[in-house]
């Protein structure tokens, strides 16, 4: 399934720096950036499950914000890209 990540971590001080570094890092474990705080993953439900857990423990919930969009299964028919674009699509093929 696809979910759509998008946060907004205080960084006035330097714990909410290091907070957003660490959405980040968790982020990037499970998918692409399709923004600077948007993450686009694919996960299977346990997955899914590990990834908000972890970031529900690392953002304060007085100060940060987190979204969760679950585009589900089919998320294909349900996302179109337009503009430029830096990184590759979450199907895209990479070869390291």
């Amino acid at each position: 399934m696809m979910i759509v990540i998008s946060y907004d971590v205080s960084t006035k001080t330097s714990s909410g720096r290091k907070r957003l570094k660490k959405v980040a890092e968790t982020c990037l474990n499970y998918g692409i950036r399709a923004q600077n705080s948007v993450f686009e993953c694919v996960v299977d439900p346990a997955q899914w499950e590990m990834l908000k857990n972890e970031l529900l423990s690392i953002y304060d919930s007085s100060e940060d914000s987190l979204r969760f969009y679950l585009l589900g299964s089919n998320w294909q028919r349900r996302l179109e890209r337009f503009g430029k674009d830096k990184n590759l699509g979450i199907d895209d093929t990479l070869i390291l």
